[in-house]
């Protein structure tokens, strides 16, 4: 039974806390570790250290920082074959996903080896006579990093490089299901020269994410998962006194319009709303067709699901498992649900025979037609490989439906018309949007985040907003006086 602890001030460390929580193999069902559940304490040793470190690293030349910065990408770039492997390990997503993921990582930590550009402040001379202003952005100390199941090497790596070129410390906390990966990349970063304390992990689950977002010693807290839980970190980040970025949850809408290619756009549906088992927060799981295309596209997404393997994902299969058990009931609840409110079952993913051991979390893709937009298929973010298609009359009608939403994290549209497509990215009130891109996750020097329910707060996750989010302006005016200058003058200063 591997145990699996925390990692602070340069080592791992076991904890003091005696509360477990099991980590399984989705694809076998079987539980292969049992990881550490911090304690506020826990959580208390790890911003010490995080506080005593940034003392120092924010001290540290540009130059040093980005240096640790190139170590560490040529690091998880030589190994990120490893890293895919304890991914699918406890995720369950297969193997060819799991290395997308780490390349997506990878863009944000080459991102953050540029930070001295990104850190550039501005220069104003003689504001006033002999009078100068300049501004610069400093780090805020130490922050928080609370990350998701669904993706234990990206998400991490949207926040942590960028936190720690503008000269923070962090203390991650993981997911619990699936923690593993987050050490690997603490331990990793120590290899590239990051100095102890930079970066801490702590395992755990609420207990520590009140912990860190009580703790005094925390400035800012980043956080991605859903909704209800993003309102909460924002909430009780807010009251005491934190930044707080909190990214939530999604219902993404796909507009395929009547001059759309069919092909592309069936291709760009089964891929998007069934890779990595729907577990995305940009998966597309609202596919909105406007007649008179429905019958047709749905057709075409039918046929290239019967192709599709969901299996094992080191099995070389298309699509893996959900993550844990009980999550997978859950989805098969709305699968059920669906059918009773009367949506018509195209392909009922719980008849699926899995690659895989039968004792796994197993789901196939699930095609719904004829979904209305009161039905909890509709309404709900299911987080599994169910896609739900929802027919309208127009393009007026398909952007309507999309704006009523309470979630605005991602949308697509496929067509062929220029004027349409422009029209969509202009009227739609999405924070992400595609055109016959199915999945529109910006690269790492824009900035990633949703609009309405699907962000609390007011920066984006990398890019430009990152850089804002882990760095506080300062503006100093200087003068500095000659010979020529002196006397008393009691009068109010002007600019002159």
């Amino acid at each position: 039974m591997n145990r699996i602890g925390h990692y602070v001030d340069g080592k791992r460390v076991a904890g003091d806390s005696e509360r477990r929580g099991d980590v399984f193999d989705p694809a076998t069902g079987r539980r292969t570790g049992q990881v550490a559940l911090a304690s506020a304490a826990d959580v208390a040793g790890a911003v010490e250290a995080a506080e005593r470190a940034a003392r120092t690293w924010r001290d540290t030349s540009l130059a040093k920082r980005t240096a640790v910065l190139f170590a560490f990408r040529e690091l998880v770039h030589a190994r990120r074959d490893r890293l895919a492997e304890v991914i699918t390990a406890e995720h369950g997503k297969v193997l060819a996903d799991a290395a997308g993921e780490v390349q997506r990582g990878l863009e944000v930590i080459e991102y953050a080896c540029g930070i001295p550009s990104a850190l550039r402040g501005g220069f104003s001379e003689n504001v006033s006579t002999e009078v100068d202003s300049y501004s610069l952005r400093q780090p805020l100390g130490v922050v928080a990093v609370i990350s998701p199941f669904n993706f234990p090497v990206m998400v991490p790596l949207w926040f942590i490089p960028v936190a720690v070129a503008c000269g923070n410390a962090v203390v991650l906390k993981p997911s619990e299901k699936d923690p593993s990966a987050a050490l690997l990349l603490a331990e990793w970063f120590t290899e590239a020269g990051l100095p102890d304390g930079v970066l801490n992990v702590v395992n755990g689950d609420k207990e520590a994410v009140d912990a860190l977002l009580d703790h005094p010693g925390v400035k800012a807290v980043s956080f991605v998962g859903s909704t209800p839980v993003a309102r909460y970190v924002h909430q009780r980040g807010a009251l005491n006194g934190k930044r707080v970025q909190a990214l939530g949850g999604a219902k993404n809408h796909m507009v395929v319009l009547p001059d759309a290619d069919l092909d592309l756009a069936a291709d760009a549906a089964v891929n998007a709303g069934f890779g990595s088992a729907g577990e995305r927060c940009m998966a597309i799981s609202a596919l909105v067709a406007v007649e008179p295309v429905a019958d047709a596209l749905v057709a075409k997404i039918a046929e290239r699901m019967a192709g599709l393997r969901t299996g094992d994902g080191r099995r070389g299969c298309d699509m893996g498992p959900l993550v844990t058990a009980a999550h997978a009931e859950r989805v098969r609840s709305y699968v059920e649900s669906g059918i009773t409110a009367g949506a018509v079952p195209v392909v009922d993913g719980r008849s699926v025979s899995p690659d895989g051991d039968p004792d796994g979390f197993w789901l196939g893709p699930t095609l719904f037609d004829h979904v209305t937009p009161e039905m909890s298929i509709y309404t709900d973010e299911i987080f599994g490989p169910v896609l739900s298609v929802v027919r309208v009359g127009s393009y007026d009608e398909a952007v309507e439906l999309v704006n009523a939403n309470p979630y605005g994290n991602g949308t697509a549209i496929f067509t062929n018309d220029g004027g349409a497509a422009r029209r969509y990215q202009h009227e739609v009130e999405v924070g992400m949007v595609g055109i016959n891109v199915p999945i529109p996750v910006p690269m790492a020097y824009y900035s990633f985040g949703g609009w309405k329910a699907s962000l609390f707060g007011d920066l984006h996750a990398h890019g430009a907003d990152g850089v804002a989010f882990f760095t506080r302006g300062k503006v100093v005016t200087s003068r500095w006086l000659d010979p020529r200058h002196g006397g008393v003058n009691l009068g109010f200063p002007t600019q002159t």
